[in-house]
């Protein structure tokens, strides 16, 4: 059995919805974290990447991709939010790669391993 997040109330394992709450379930698989990790490690390397290579062609542009990618990585290692707009200009201005994939990166402003100890108790 599992436990709604929300209410803590016991649900059934394959329950979509909590009956007492009616909040969505949340499912944490192993797979989809692994994914998430996997993710946020590609977008840290190509934000470093592009980091170098726009340091290398300009020095002026070492201005906004150095805090850029420090305020990425600190948020991807918090698992905290970030904007559209923020990634908007990752894209634009540091790596297309990394602004893409950052689409992708799912942060909810809570960390997982906060989540899952909260379930256990």
């Amino acid at each position: 059995m599992k436990y709604c997040a929300h209410c803590g109330k016991e649900m059934d394992d394959n329950a979509v919805i909590c009956l007492n709450c009616g909040c969505r379930a949340e499912t944490h698989n192993a797979t989809a974290a692994a994914d998430q990790k996997d993710l946020s490690l590609a977008v840290k390397i190509f934000m470093i990447i592009g980091t170098v290579i726009s340091g290398i062609a300009f020095l002026l542009p070492l201005a906004w991709t150095i805090p850029m990618t420090v305020s990425i990585r600190r948020r991807l290692d918090k698992n905290q939010p970030i904007g559209i707009g923020f990634k908007i200009c990752v894209l634009l201005f540091v790596s297309t790669v990394a602004g893409i994939l950052l689409f992708f990166v799912k942060t909810d402003g809570v960390a997982q391993d906060n989540n899952e100890s909260s379930k256990n108790a």
